[in-house]
């Protein structure tokens, strides 16, 4: 079964290594948005389990508690294991895109909520289910650490849907490595910031990098248009 031509090699690394594959390269092969870059299999091999030398292994091994199946982990495990591996930064957009994907279910929510520990808990609380990319998870993740409340997917007449408004009049956009690369899509946004900047708000627009390598930019950024909105309001 697990020599056959189709299975993906990450899969058939975790068989060799002696379990099943688990964390970020198993959500991405669900469809889950995931913050994790590294492609190396993070393997599930059980409580007692062994793992197997086998050529080229890259692997790292998970001892967590259970049944360990074939192939890869169900998404409700996956994420319970991605928190005990990556951190809450990691487990709540991947969980806030589970549940945009409908691939966890309300009383999978609950299991996964009593399987955190009780410091983590108030990050299932917290996820919703419109986020549309992690990108937008994590920006709310960040700002609600320090006391911003944002209003998610908000319609604003003669402007459309935007991703975040804060307090009255200040919108935020996240663009995300495949998006509003083109020129088409960069006007659009221009009309849209203009559209906007007529009603009395101020537009911010954050790309990836900015979020995910330059988060005191990003933070500062708002933080200062926050200021300078109430001080003219």
């Amino acid at each position: 079964m697990f020599g056959t031509t189709t299975l993906h090699a990450e899969v058939r690394a975790a068989a060799q290594h002696g379990g099943a594959l688990t964390c970020s390269v198993a959500l991405r092969k669900h469809g889950i948005w995931v913050m994790d870059d590294d492609l190396r299999p993070h393997v599930w091999v059980g409580r007692r389990g062994r793992r197997f030398a086998h050529r080229g292994c890259r692997c790292t091994s998970h001892y967590f508690r259970g049944e360990v199946p074939l192939g890869v982990v169900d998404v409700e495990t996956v994420l319970i294991h991605l928190h005990h591996c990556e951190g809450d930064e990691s487990f709540f957009v991947s969980l806030e895109s589970a549940m945009n994907m409908r691939k966890v279910s309300r009383a999978g929510l609950q299991r996964i909520r009593r399987a955190l520990p009780a410091s983590a808990r108030w990050l299932v609380d917290l996820a919703r289910t419109d986020a549309q990319s992690g990108l937008e998870s994590l920006l709310r993740l960040r700002l609600h650490i320090i006391g911003i409340v944002l209003a998610t997917q908000v319609h604003i007449p003669d402007v459309g849907r935007v991703d975040f408004v804060v307090g009255d009049r200040l919108i935020i956009e996240v663009d995300g490595k495949e998006n509003h690369a083109g020129g088409d899509r960069r006007h659009a946004d221009m009309v849209r910031d203009a559209a906007a900047s007529r009603l009395g708000y101020e537009t911010l627009r954050f790309t990836y990098a900015q979020i995910v390598h330059d988060w005191p930019a990003v933070q500062a950024a708002i933080l200062g248009a926050m200021l300078r909105l109430r001080d003219h309001g």
